[in-house]
């Protein structure tokens, strides 16, 4: 059974100072396309989880007030998000004002990136926009998880479809094909996905060409809840302004799980097969985040 994403991420009661925090990690087996087991959206790292830490419906982070080179800590995470968990102190650091996070090489998933989410207040619409830019040397392998994103009612995700209606996520991939082509892409789960692992559409950022190393793009996310077993939710991703994907959609068909709970943030390489790996270690850095919930 599927473990509830609030259950998971938001403290049993905010006033619950002294409270005993109970973190339920649910393991799933690794596969190609989605996350290998310590992925997945219910993997909560206790240390990060503060009991009383505050859940947000509005937040502007853009890294600008820390000193250049330092550790960006779980602590630090905690103060700019608020109820935060999944962070890795050795993953993240501040560069000239941006957040750089490191993929160590020869590992996988949260093995080797950042799994990390916020409890956010529980919404039926919300938007952010954020800039994404991989290092000049970055090796693309064969690509991974990027940026952030939202998860609806339970967070479906690695490899367990949303086929039960009971949630979704909305995220994005960089992603190289056997043609040596790089690109951004959708992955997402909802109740009407046509597989196993998330859905991609076949749409590309670039529609042709590749993204460049060392360019900054501009990303924007709009994610609306659907009522009911109505097909009235909404799914969008902007980059520089150009339309990624933009549908409508049956997030879930379970009301009590309609609402937007969490805000994601995922930077790894996976897939889980070793030809999604890299021998170099590679950075990719964000900057002025902003997320506002509509409703």
């Amino acid at each position: 059974m599927k473990p509830d994403m609030k259950t998971m991420f938001r403290p049993a009661s905010l006033l619950a100072m002294l409270g005993i925090l109970t973190t339920v990690a649910c393991k799933k087996e690794a596969v190609d396309s989605g996350f290998s087991a310590n992925e997945n959206l219910s993997n909560v790292s206790a240390s990060a989880v503060m009991a009383a830490a505050a859940v947000n419906s509005n937040l502007s982070v853009n890294w600008d007030n820390y000193a250049h080179g330092v550790t960006y800590t779980s602590t630090n995470a905690s103060t700019d998000f608020g109820n935060v968990n999944g962070w890795v102190n050795s993953r993240g650091m501040i560069s000239n004002g941006n957040l750089r996070v490191t993929l160590a090489p020869n590992a996988l998933s949260g093995a080797g990136g950042i799994v990390s989410n916020v409890d956010i207040e529980d919404g039926s619409a919300y938007e952010l926009d954020y800039t994404i830019r991989f290092h000049s040397q970055f090796d693309w392998s064969r690509g991974g998880k990027v940026g952030f994103g939202f998860a609806i009612g339970d967070g479906n995700a690695g490899g367990d479809p949303a086929w039960d209606g009971n949630g979704g996520t909305l995220r994005m991939m960089w992603y190289r094909n056997d043609a040596g082509r790089v690109y951004f892409q959708p992955y997402v789960y909802f109740k009407d996905q046509s597989g196993q692992y998330g859905e991609d559409w076949g749409l590309t950022y670039p529609a042709t060409g590749s993204i460049n190393r060392g360019q900054t793009y501009h990303v924007h996310m709009y994610i609306k809840s659907n009522t009911g077993s109505s097909t009235n939710g909404r799914c969008q991703i902007l980059i520089d302004g150009n339309v990624l994907v933009d549908k409508t959609i049956r997030w879930t068909t379970n009301d009590a799980k309609r609402l937007i709970r969490t805000l994601t943030f995922h930077t790894f390489r996976g897939g889980s097969q070793d030809y999604w790996m890299s021998s170099t270690e590679g950075y990719i850095y964000y900057d002025d985040l902003v997320v506002h919930k509509i409703q």
